[in-house]
């Protein structure tokens, strides 16, 4: 297998296959964040990326809170909106329809048609680059009965897409 040398990291980077399309929630407001791993298994910790000027970014730093929902395509216009309009301009629950949920243990709201919401607390920042890594240690969450993972949606190269066949 022949391969190119590559110093260009823009192209690099867009060969990873796709990441996960999350809605995060930070007191009422939402962002479509697709920056979003989990960084431990034990204890459970999942990592979001956000850029340092985001509305969202002075919320969850003064909250130390924010709810991961995993939303389907069900709600795509949402998140394409969330994802280009500022909380600080709109109210993006008004502008969407979302409808909050109270979340169990935390002040942050949850967003009712994502059949997953998964309650996170701040337990590390993370400076690295054009974003900070807010690492949230899970405190407890919901799943809807008929959740399918299929229906989740991924992000890559500008598009948002649906998981393929397994291989």
């Amino acid at each position: 297998m022949k391969k190119d040398n590559i110093k260009d990291s823009s192209k690099l980077l867009a060969v990873f296959s796709g990441f996960p399309t999350v809605l995060i929630t930070s007191g009422e407001n939402i962002i479509t964040v697709t920056l979003v791993h989990i960084f431990s298994f034990s204890p459970p910790l999942i990592g979001i990326g956000i850029k340092p000027e985001r509305h969202s970014h002075s919320l969850i730093k003064e909250s130390k809170e924010f709810v991961v929902n995993i939303p389907t395509k069900d709600v795509l216009s949402a998140i394409k909106f969330c994802g280009s309009k500022s909380g600080s301009d709109f109210d993006k629950f008004k502008e969407t329809g979302l409808t909050k949920e109270q979340s169990q243990s935390l002040k942050t709201v949850g967003i009712k048609e994502c059949p997953v919401n998964i309650e996170c607390k701040v337990v590390r920042e993370i400076n690295s680059g054009d974003r900070t890594w807010f690492v949230g240690e899970i405190i407890q969450g919901r799943i809807a009965e008929d959740y399918n993972l299929e229906d989740t949606i991924l992000y890559w190269r500008g598009v948002y897409r649906l998981p393929g066949q397994v291989v």
